[in-house]
């Protein structure tokens, strides 16, 4: 019986073990998918489409009526200024010269007659005038010869009217005359041309267009139509890069020159008309062409990125139990935002990387990418970080004035202002701050009290075409420097078969990956985008797609912008 029962036991070990073992085996796989963590450029940048055109177009017309007689210009022709490029038939306006110098002629004989009249008139009324005072003649005769002395005289003042009115006339018919030889009005080449020889132009209430001359094609410009969500974020000196589809390979470069204040509402859709100059030396580029353009708003050089799709990664319980590990407090409500995953303040990034809402920093910010924060940076938020070099902070004296030096001198003109009033509030010594660098450009502020209207060599930029020239001061008022805006955010990574959360501090985002300014991720670490095979447990993570780093992203939930690289473990 002994025997037997052992016997027993050991059959339902040994079936409760295959039982679990093919249980075990039927079952779904865990699998962590990840994507690594890179690094290298980020832009941050607008997306919009304009068309090329010539910086100064003029539509030639004629101010007269008539048929075209000459063309002395084609499409493509090469036009120098006051050049004749058409004639319209001269004869009728040779016939109003003629008769316009005809009516001058007759007027100054009349003028001539009247004038022997008033001089007979005068004569008797000299001589009416010493009879009457000898008494022979009456005084009645003397009246008659003085009214006949006036009326000759007003004859004479209106027959001098009429000859200024008949010059008139004639500097009219001849300037008529003159107007049926059109002339280019700029040196240029002609881009379209309306009308053929024969034709009958009829210059009633508009002149009619005979030629569109554009001037110097070595200087173009894109007129681009930028949505009202993201006006807020082009400032005039950005860099933007655009493809046509005439040369799909290749990519030019512009500068935005201006932001035009008139709104554009097509279909309750209100955009804005931005003009970008464009160099175009070697005539590749052509009026009219499509250009799909970038304009970048920042761009960090070679930084630490980190995907987006691992930053919206957020575990659930379920991910924790089936891992065999304890749930961390920041995933069960230890901290705000912990639902995300994201630890504190998690929940609360949307405006920072939602790119309608003025995203990141401008191009003159501080790119601190992968360098360690100060103790406790990780939980703080926008503002309230302690400033590199202040009491506290990690390094040498000569470590902590060069790191402090180096991000002063990537800061925009009023980022460099709020710095040193913080670090005065904290008592620490600016002066060496407050120094200005060899050769570094003066603030538009600056420049405009030094010299109103220049603008450090860009007056192109800064500069309307017409009407008196505009201060760098004002153009600075229309156009303020975007505020920097720094996010935190929570990573997750996999580590001897657990999940382990890293705070971090962000900076700009293309869409697809954003910029790490501080934690301890390293370029190379594989960052946790979702896990699969938990059976009806909702997958949270992975499948993320990879998002368009031209387009704004809403993303997921803590706000982060969508799209991101996978990597399957």
């Amino acid at each position: 019986m002994k025997r037997a029962f052992i016997t027993l036991v050991v059959l339902a070990a040994l079936g409760a073990a295959g039982y679990y073992y093919y249980v075990r085996r039927s079952g779904p796989e865990i699998s962590v998918s990840t994507a690594q963590v890179t690094r290298g450029d980020l832009v941050d940048a607008v997306a919009s489409t304009g068309t090329l055109q010539a910086v100064i177009s003029v539509n030639v017309g004629s101010q007269v009526s008539g048929n075209i007689a000459w063309l002395g210009a084609d499409f493509n022709s090469l036009v120098k200024k006051d050049q004749v490029i058409a004639r319209l038939d001269p004869t009728l306006f040779d016939a109003a010269v003629a008769q316009s110098t005809a009516n001058l002629s007759n007027a100054q004989a009349q003028q001539a007659k009247d004038k022997v009249t008033q001089q007979y008139a005068k004569v008797t009324l000299d001589r009416n005038t010493d009879l009457r005072q000898r008494g022979i003649v009456t005084q009645d005769a003397l009246d008659a010869a003085k009214t006949a002395y006036d009326q000759a005289t007003a004859q004479v003042q209106l027959d001098s009217s009429q000859i200024d009115q008949a010059k008139a006339q004639l500097a009219t018919s001849r300037t008529n005359l003159e107007h049926t030889i059109i002339t280019s009005p700029i040196d240029g080449i002609v881009t379209q041309r309306s009308v053929d020889v024969g034709q009958t132009v009829q210059a009633s209430m508009t002149a009619p267009t005979l030629f569109i001359i554009a001037a110097d094609l070595t200087k173009m410009q894109v007129s681009a139509s930028v949505d009202e969500s993201d006006v807020g974020r082009v400032r005039p000196g950005q860099t933007v890069t655009f493809r046509v589809d005439a040369y799909p390979g290749e990519e030019f470069h512009g500068t935005v020159s201006q932001i035009r204040l008139n709104p554009i509402v097509v279909n309750n859709v209100t955009t804005y008309a931005t003009m970008i100059d464009v160099p175009n030396t070697e005539f590749r580029l052509k009026p009219g062409m499509t250009a799909n353009l970038k304009i970048q708003v920042a761009k960090r050089t070679d930084v630490t990125r980190v995907p987006n799709s691992a930053l919206r990664f957020r575990p659930t319980t379920d991910m924790f139990a089936a891992l065999n590990q304890p749930v961390p407090p920041e995933v069960v409500g230890g901290g705000r935002g912990g639902r995300g995953g994201f630890g504190q303040g998690g929940g609360g990034n949307r405006a920072g990387f939602d790119q309608r809402g003025g995203n990141g920093a401008n191009a003159n910010a501080p790119a601190a990418a992968g360098t360690p924060a100060a103790p406790g940076a990780a939980g703080r938020g926008k503002g309230d970080h302690a400033e590199e070099g202040a009491p506290g902070a990690p390094g040498s004296p000569s470590d902590r004035q060069a790191q402090m030096m180096e991000r002063y001198k990537k800061m925009s003109p009023d980022e460099q202002k709020q710095f040193i009033e913080r670090l005065k509030a904290r008592g620490i010594d600016t002066s060496a701050f407050e120094k200005p660098a060899p050769g570094k450009s003066k603030s538009l502020k600056a420049i405009a009290a030094a010299k109103p209207g220049a603008a450090a060599g860009n007056e192109s930029i800064f500069q309307p075409r017409y009407g008196a020239p505009q201060s760098a001061e004002a153009i600075a008022a229309l156009f303020p420097a975007m505020p920097q805006v720094e996010t935190r955010g929570r990573v997750w990574v996999f580590e001897n078969h657990q999940l382990k959360s890293i705070s971090v501090r962000l900076g700009i985002t293309d869409g697809t990956n954003t910029e790490l300014l501080s934690g301890e991720l390293q370029p190379g670490t594989d960052a946790v985008i979702g896990i699969t095979g938990l059976g009806s447990t909702r997958n949270t993570g992975g499948a993320a797609t990879t998002g368009n780093p031209l387009l704004p992203q809403r993303g997921g939930p803590g706000g982060f912008p969508g799209g991101g690289p996978q990597r399957g473990r």
